[in-house]
């Protein structure tokens, strides 16, 4: 559950690190979002010289959550931490490669460019 003002890391090598949640786009009131999810957000923490700056408004996409996850055949997935992937053009990666593992949900809801570039997928 990622909701308003939570810090979340970044999976990929965009250049940002550390993102603050603004807004979970979707629905009246939407409150969090979960795994496969949009979120828009700020860039808190950034490597010089890269492609996303700090400051910058993104959107990104929710791989892990620590919050656990039911899955539709009944079992939960739970992650060590929260992480995005900083989204460019519609459902396309900023990045060219990511880090730790990734939800199998991240491919059905349609980010199959993220699942492709992920080492594992859980």
């Amino acid at each position: 559950m990622i909701q308003l003002r939570t810090m979340v890391n970044v999976a990929d090598n965009s250049g940002a690190k550390i993102i603050q949640c603004v807004n979970v786009p979707g629905g009246s009131g939407r409150r969090y979002g979960q795994i496969g999810d949009i979120i828009v957000g700020t860039v808190k923490k950034a490597e010089p010289r890269k492609l996303v700056k700090k400051h910058e408004v993104v959107k990104a996409v929710i791989i892990r959550q620590r919050k656990e996850f039911k899955r539709k055949d009944g079992s939960y997935i739970r992650f060590d931490d929260n992480a995005v992937v900083v989204l460019g053009d519609g459902k396309l990666p900023k990045g060219s490669r990511l880090q730790g593992p990734v939800a199998k949900e991240i491919k059905d809801k349609g980010f199959n460019e993220i699942a492709q570039m992920a080492a594992e997928l859980l």
